[in-house]
């Protein structure tokens, strides 16, 4: 059923919350998840791999997202947005929602990875 449960991401660089000169780069990631299958899902839990140009990595686990745990019925889609700060100007996000089905299976939702890139890094 994972493959039921589909997650779409679009980041944006926020210049304004940033300070390069202090190594601070903040990014604001807006997720749309969307439930393909034929029962209910519930958004339980979230795991999350960060990792800068550098090679660090940063692991984030915990309940929800945003505070919630939204149970998306068939077909329905949750969006929400959030942010991460970074000691350098780009890195890379990936990870799962634990997810948990009307029958009270749970399964994980894969988060593709995605690029967190500042204009700067582009030049």
């Amino acid at each position: 059923m994972s493959q039921a449960i589909t997650v779409n991401v679009k980041t944006h660089y926020l210049e304004d919350e940033s300070k390069p000169a202090d190594s601070r780069f903040v990014y604001a990631y807006e997720i749309h998840i969307e439930n393909l299958s034929d029962e209910s899902a519930q958004l339980i839990s979230r795991h999350w791999k960060i990792t800068d140009s550098n090679e660090e990595v940063q692991e984030v686990e915990g309940l929800g997202v945003v505070g919630q745990q939204p149970t998306l019925k068939p077909g329905e889609s949750y969006r929400y947005t959030s942010g991460v700060v970074l000691e350098t100007e780009s890195g890379m996000m990936e990870g799962s929602y634990l997810m948990r089905n009307e029958s009270g299976g749970e399964f994980e939702a894969a988060i593709p990875a995605f690029a967190l890139v500042s204009p700067q890094a582009l030049h």
